[in-house]
């Protein structure tokens, strides 16, 4: 063999190695440039798993001493904990339409529980599924309209409920099926919630490779909402269990302050225990979808996201309303798993993540410019590099609303401060969450409070303007 023979296999040997060393590279990173969160010549899989009404630190992973969430923990062991994901907007439907639309209430316009979506304003699933995905709603909607649910025509499966204003119930609930009403075929809601989700899920698997696209489940249900009910085989499973909450009676502050009606409730610490029943049933349908996703094989390609619209306090602070800006009703539970992305699983971050974050997210991870209306930012960065810097602040709102007695406030949260402006009918707000993290000390007329006021106050006005920080 003569040496230019030589030569020219050496160099085409160096080139194709060259080759395969970079597809290797690029096939462990699993994302472009760490940009779009994407596997190499692949669109994933997305299943965005809602909770309604649970405090974040209501689950095993947690250390609750009674509450068994073994379904959860395991996703916190295959992905990541978020520990400080909060709601812009601490009630369901504002929260709700937050997710959806990735945009602050006061961009989207739906205020309080009474407040229809505007259906002219695009949803991600919307933009995704015109961008290729196959794309299923299921569950709880909860945004009033003239027609109970909005028209969602590009959605290839749409199940929800408008049974009792929207909320449903946990027993044979009647359904509406693609815009027709549909008796319920199971017992209990979170079950049948589950079944349909699973069967889009297997329809996906079944279509012929050539037509295959990814896919897109949103999953809402009703748990932890009140009445608290479980199903046989979970009701009354925490019935001995000691309950150790706060010494004021819960219920009071709730009900405006009057007694009777905490009475007509009864037990707080009954409730307390049937609370943890109906996350037990939640966890157990979230185990079985996804043991349906391993199955199927899609694990390795689908990110699943498990968080909450909004946390609840059990008698943590006496002034303690359903959408008050206390810490148990902002922070949400927020668990993402993404194999291909989480170079770390089992461990947790610190970065502040939001509601309003789950759409761009979702977008950025299906190759998709999110539009200049969403507020909220991409968190992928945050699972692929765990010492990414979060963001520094973000906007708080409420709008007054009948029955509630919160007043409309707006604020700001940072990573160590928390200032609360209300309207009227209560005094401003200010902790200092690093060293008062139980919020019982307001710092706002206080000498230190007056230092800190104006760059808050500044923060405030620059979110309220559009300004990320």
């Amino acid at each position: 063999m003569t040496q230019k023979i030589k030569s020219l296999i050496w160099t085409l040997t160096f080139f194709l190695s060259a080759i395969w060393s970079w597809s290797l590279c690029l096939a462990d990173t699993g994302q472009p440039g760490d940009k779009t969160g994407q596997r190499p010549g692949q669109r994933p899989n997305i299943i965005f798993l809602l909770a309604d009404n649970i405090q974040s630190d209501h689950f095993g992973y947690m250390g609750h001493p009674f509450i068994k969430t073994p379904s959860l923990d395991k996703m916190t062991r295959d992905g990541v904990v978020f520990q400080n994901a909060f709601d812009t907007t601490p009630l369901c439907s504002p929260s709700r339409a937050s997710i959806l639309s990735g945009a602050y209430a006061s961009n989207h316009g739906v205020k309080t529980n009474h407040t229809a979506w505007q259906e002219g304003r695009k949803t991600f699933l919307e933009l995704m599924d015109n961008s290729g995905y196959n794309t299923a709603f299921i569950g709880k909607w909860h945004m009033p309209g003239k027609k109970g649910l909005p028209d969602l025509p590009f959605l290839e499966t749409f199940v929800s409920f408008s049974d009792r204003s929207g909320q449903g119930r946990y027993f044979d609930c009647p359904l509406i099926v693609n815009g027709k009403p549909t008796p319920s075929k199971k017992t209990y809601l979170t079950e049948e919630m589950t079944d349909y989700a699973i069967e889009f899920m297997n329809q996906q698997t079944q279509v012929p490779a050539a037509d295959k696209k990814p896919f897109l489940i949103y999953l809402s249900y009703k748990n932890a909402h009140p009445p608290f009910k479980a199903p046989k085989g979970v009701a009354g499973r925490y019935k001995n269990a000691k309950v150790d909450l706060p010494a004021r009676d819960f219920w009071y502050p709730k009900t405006n302050g009057i007694g009777f009606h905490g009475t007509l409730f009864g037990s707080y610490k009954n409730k307390y225990r049937k609370y943890g029943e109906v996350i037990t049933a939640l966890d157990q349908q979230i185990g079985r979808l996804m043991e349906e996703l391993d199955k199927a094989g899609l694990k390795e390609n689908t990110m699943v996201v498990f968080m909450a619209d909004n946390g609840v306090g059990w008698g943590e602070h006496f002034k303690h309303g359903l959408s008050d800006p206390w810490e148990e009703i902002i922070k949400l539970p927020f668990i993402v798993q993404a194999p291909w992305l989480v170079n770390d699983p089992g461990t947790r971050r610190d970065q502040m993540v939001l509601n309003i974050d789950i759409a761009p997210t979702f977008m950025t991870l299906a190759g998709l410019e999110p539009p200049s209306n969403m507020d909220g930012k991409s968190f992928i960065p945050l699972l692929t590099d765990p010492s990414t810097q979060g963001r520094k602040a973000w906007l708080l709102e409420f709008w007054r609303f009948y029955p509630r007695s919160v007043p409309t406030y707006t604020g700001v949260r940072t990573d160590q401060y928390k200032y609360v402006e209300y309207v009227s009918g209560r005094d401003n707000l200010l902790f200092d969450l690093k060293n008062d993290p139980g919020e019982k000390h307001n710092l706002y007329d206080t000498s230190q409070g007056r230092e800190l006021l104006p760059k808050l106050k500044q923060m405030m006005t620059d979110l309220s303007t559009g300004v990320q920080l």
